[in-house]
């Protein structure tokens, strides 16, 4: 089942997602494994695999010198997605990203992903750390509605060169970012619900958003794209605060706000072990007000947090 039939397969009823990282270059898919026994049980309906481009490193010669050098520390989203969806047989949506790949680049991920029978897509622009580089503005997609244009020509039968093929079988799904607290570059909230209009308009089946911690800012702003004419489901993103520094981390990063009651009880705790109990029992009040508002799914973001997550499903699925 693609994740639009999922999420619109038992209206009333909230499904559990989660989001997991591959392993470091060099590390065995175990590590994804064991974090997806440890959650499997609270029947996830899709599992999300981050994509990450390269990074430069410098590289410490013989002579001592460093010698710049490019790297992806996380390479295998595609090869992942397939081997989930293969070996748990639940639904695997590798993330698609702009920063750091060209137009070509995606072309192979589709291509391969197709013929590895994964049709699920997350598409999003990733992170931008600075100026995006390239001999050739026409090679990379800058947007997230610039790949989706491309996910959307790859279904029709078009290649990112114009020429023309037989249209796959199983055209590919997508889902897209959305963020209740405004993107951080977008000049004011209206325009912010502009480009997310912009993605459904596209072909966008659903809407996931950046992580929050206060609900009220995810029922505004939903209200806010329902008034708009967006009408697929807005699917909350939820991460639980496992670490102190999280909690002047998380808003900066990812310009979340935390609440101050929130706040106040995490600036309480000696050590990380008693802001994990807290950040817990704050993310279990969260998904509660949220299934009985009655929310399509409720994603969660794993990072450092999964065995957080496994205890918060635990008391709400």
């Amino acid at each position: 089942m693609r994740v639009i039939d999922h999420l619109q397969a038992n209206p009333g009823r909230t499904a559990f997602s989660f989001e997991i990282l591959p392993p470091l270059k060099g590390n065995s898919i175990e590590k994804v494994y064991n974090i997806i026994d440890k959650l499997r049980d609270f029947d996830p309906k899709y599992i999300n695999i981050t994509s990450h481009h390269s990074e430069m490193i410098f590289k410490e010669m013989p002579d001592g010198s460093f010698r710049p050098q490019k790297m992806r520390k996380r390479p295998g989203s595609v090869a992942i997605a397939s081997a989930i969806q293969n070996k748990y047989g639940i639904t695997a949506v590798p993330h698609i990203i702009c920063k750091g790949f060209t137009r070509d680049e995606t072309e192979y991920a589709l291509i391969d992903l197709n013929f590895l029978g994964v049709h699920d897509l997350l598409l999003l622009r990733g992170d931008i750390k600075g100026p995006e580089k390239s001999d050739d503005p026409t090679k990379i997609n800058r947007h997230a509605t610039d790949l989706q244009a491309q996910v959307n020509d790859f279904n029709r039968g078009i290649y990112a060169d114009g020429e023309t093929f037989e249209p796959n079988a199983t055209p590919f799904s997508y889902g897209m970012a959305c963020y209740p607290e405004k993107h951080e570059e977008a000049p004011n909230m209206d325009s912010d619900l502009y480009y997310a209009k912009q993605k459904v308009d596209g072909g966008a089946d659903y809407l996931v958003t950046q992580m929050f911690f206060d609900n009220s800012k995810y029922f505004e702003f939903v209200e806010r794209c329902r008034k708009a004419g967006i009408t697929v489901p807005i699917v909350p993103g939820i991460k639980p605060v496992v670490f102190a520094n999280q909690l002047n981390v998380l808003p900066r990063v990812f310009r979340s706000d935390i609440p101050e009651a929130f706040a106040a009880e995490l600036r309480k705790c000696k050590d990380d072990a008693e802001v994990r109990e807290v950040g817990i029992e704050w993310c279990i009040g969260q998904c509660r007000d949220l299934i009985a508002h009655g929310v399509p799914s409720i994603h969660f973001y794993t990072l450092m947090a999964s065995e957080s997550v496994r205890r918060i499903a635990k008391e709400i699925y």
